[in-house]
């Protein structure tokens, strides 16, 4: 029986290690819980309000994943928190028409950077409801606060995981860069074969062409037995 489990360790073992080079071959490398590509294994963070909690949460992620924030360069893949925006929105009321529950939401506009490949600009939102109790006024307040920090970190991790995905959206860019590439080439070479015709049409021509020569006037053509 130990031997059973001995080899079936064993094979696990072996298992998650060929899955191991495998994605890392791919590009890929397993940094907390997430498969972030190589390009963003050194990233510097730029944002609206440099001190804000958001900036905070989002370092800490970095630290989380494995993945090194340095200073901004033209060579380094960059994160830019754009802004940030909340609101809220009425779900029920009490019968005196007071508002009974609300829905929170909360979001973040950001682009990502990769040098040499693309900038694309994404956003996410994060969304909870909240039940207004006049009686616990003071209370309510506290909750919503926590509430919504509670929603920025959720964003933080949000961020994260869309950059998980982004290798998937780089190389989708550089498929369709690569289409418009081919379809101009396509075009230029259409405008190109009119003029490649007349020119072999002429050259056609010319080749057919018999030179004969007009007798000079007073003369007479004789012929020859």
């Amino acid at each position: 029986m130990k031997a059973f489990f001995s080899l079936k360790s064993t094979l696990r073992l072996l298992t998650v290690a060929l899955l191991s080079l495998t994605v890392s071959a791919c590009g890929f490398h397993l940094r907390g819980t997430y498969m972030l590509p190589d390009e963003i294994a050194k990233l510097s963070l730029t944002s609206f309000d440099q001190y804000g909690q958001l900036t905070r949460l989002v370092k800490s992620q970095f630290k989380l994943h494995g993945i090194e924030a340095v200073s901004p360069s033209a060579t380094v893949s960059n994160l830019h928190l754009i802004s940030e925006s909340d609101g809220e929105r009425t779900l029920s009321l009490y019968q005196n028409s007071r508002a009974a529950e609300y829905e929170l939401n909360y979001s973040v506009r950001y682009s990502i950077t990769i040098p040499n490949k693309a900038s694309k600009t994404f956003s996410t939102k994060v969304t909870r409801t909240f039940l207004d109790n006049p009686l616990t006024a003071l209370a309510k307040s506290v909750e919503r606060d926590m509430i919504k920090d509670e929603m920025r970190e959720q964003a933080s991790r949000q961020i994260l995981r869309q950059m998980a995905r982004l290798t998937a959206t780089m190389e989708t860019l550089d498929e369709q860069e690569l289409e418009a590439k081919l379809a101009e080439m396509e075009d230029t070479k259409a405008e190109d074969m009119p003029a490649s015709n007349m020119y072999n049409s002429t050259n056609t021509v010319n080749t057919e062409e018999v030179s004969t020569v007009e007798p000079a006037e007073g003369e007479v053509g004789t012929s020859q037995p």
